[in-house]
């Protein structure tokens, strides 16, 4: 959980014991949860707009804990928190029932950017380019689309489990950095409450259009709008016929507004959905190239390995069928082979190094891992090594063949050929 989640958490919980009339308690949340957004803009938010608008919901919060202090003291009359209104008089049924469900859906604004960018995307150049085409370039150059040319407002990327697909709107979020980005699962849009549901799918679209130009993205859209059955239950029915209304843009202004889903199994997605996605993009398992980068950037420029480009061309080469998450998962396990080695090893030798304090530092005297037949080998165990002296080994060749061979790929044939027979008859090639 990142400050920033963490911070709308507390003051979630702030808001309901200020509700309940217990001042004291929201007052101390309150307070914590300024204190945790300040911390988000300082380490997590990187846009001037998120930054700007965390402040005034500090602001807020500190207002109204200023209040509470009041209260808590005997010094001022308790009173409940006030909603602001369009009209500047009292809520009114509707108003209230719109602030709840605007609440409800507040934790899924991501106001600080993930830091991911198109370069930290390996391959998928043609979904790079119409996300770039839908998002980037209509707000940069909104008098390109002017007209009969208008940006697209429903995009849908489908594939294999692991190929990249979050991460993409990862990077879109990061490089819109003047719109808002709304993530959001299917789990946020679906309430026990006859009528809810539908009433929160209303509500998103609604928010998105008063914070436009804004992405709604939507992960594993399918267990949402799957096709329609004489078996589903009316409320399922309500919330795709609702679903349905608000991305149509019936009777309202959906300019600005990107409905941007992600799915592994598109063929169980409603037809009229599915229409309503005006873009649908295949995002295939990388190819040999993509997975030499891919092994690049999950193993960092830190130090910790000694492999060469000729090693992660071969890796590249020799991971068939392999999605970016198995290669992150195949690298994770071979930057623990050098933990396993100082577990494991009965004796050290010294060497010389970065310090781990210091790295700027070299020293002399670090211990690390060697065989008993090493010269200057001590018989040790690991528990005997000064926290500050030890130098793990770097990762190898032999530690990723290690790991290759205790992972196997994730995605099997059948779904492939699946995804492959949606793509030739309504997708297109990322």
């Amino acid at each position: 959980m990142t400050m920033l989640q963490k911070a709308i958490e507390i003051v979630t919980k702030a808001t309901e014991e200020d509700t309940a009339g217990n001042y004291q308690k929201a007052f101390q949340l309150y307070q914590n949860g300024v204190e945790h957004f300040l911390h988000a803009i300082k380490y997590e938010a990187q846009s001037e707009k998120a930054k700007t608008t965390i402040r005034a919901k500090c602001e807020e919060y500190l207002n109204r804990a200023e209040k509470l202090k009041k209260i808590v003291n005997n010094e001022a009359e308790p009173q409940k928190p006030e909603k602001a209104t369009s009209g500047g008089g009292k809520n009114t049924d509707d108003d209230k029932e719109k602030d709840k469900f605007s609440e409800q859906l507040t934790s899924a604004i991501v106001v600080e950017t993930p830091n991911v960018k198109w370069s930290d995307v390996a391959g998928l150049e043609q979904a790079k380019e119409a996300l770039k085409e839908a998002v980037i370039l209509p707000t940069k150059f909104p008098h390109l689309f002017t007209g009969k040319r208008k940006p697209w407002r429903g995009i849908l990327l489908f594939g294999p489990p692991g190929t990249g697909k979050s991460f993409l709107a990862k990077a879109v979020a990061t490089e819109a950095d003047n719109s808002t980005f709304l993530s959001i699962s299917s789990s946020d849009l679906v309430s026990k409450w006859l009528g809810e549901s539908e009433k929160l799918v209303k509500s998103l679209f609604q928010m998105a259009r008063e914070k436009k130009p804004s992405i709604i993205f939507i992960d594993e859209i399918d267990s949402l709008v799957s096709s329609r059955s004489d078996n589903e239950s009316e409320a399922a029915r309500r919330i795709k016929t609702e679903f349905l209304v608000q991305m149509q843009g019936v009777g309202v202004d959906n300019d600005g507004v990107l409905v941007l889903g992600a799915t592994n199994i598109p063929w169980v997605l409603d037809s009229a959905i599915r229409r309503r996605f005006e873009r649908r993009i295949y995002i295939p398992l990388p190819e040999a190239p993509a997975r030499t980068t891919l092994f690049k950037l999950h193993m960092g420029t830190d130090g910790s390995h000694c492999l060469t480009d000729a090693d992660f061309t071969k890796l590249g080469q020799d991971t068939e069928r392999y999605s970016g998450a198995d290669i992150g998962i195949a690298v994770r396990d071979a930057l623990m082979e050098p933990v396993r080695k100082v577990q494991q090893a009965t004796h050290f030798k010294k060497c010389t190094g970065p310090s781990p304090i210091d790295p700027s530092k070299t020293v002399q005297d670090l211990l690390t891992p060697c065989s008993p037949a090493d010269p200057g080998a001590q018989e040790m165990s690991w528990l005997q090594v000064p926290s500050d002296k030890l130098m793990e080994p770097k990762v190898d060749m032999r530690d990723m063949k290690k790991s290759l061979r205790n992972s196997r790929p994730a995605v099997n044939d059948e779904d492939l050929e699946k995804l492959q027979e949606f793509t030739e008859q309504f997708g297109m090639e990322g």
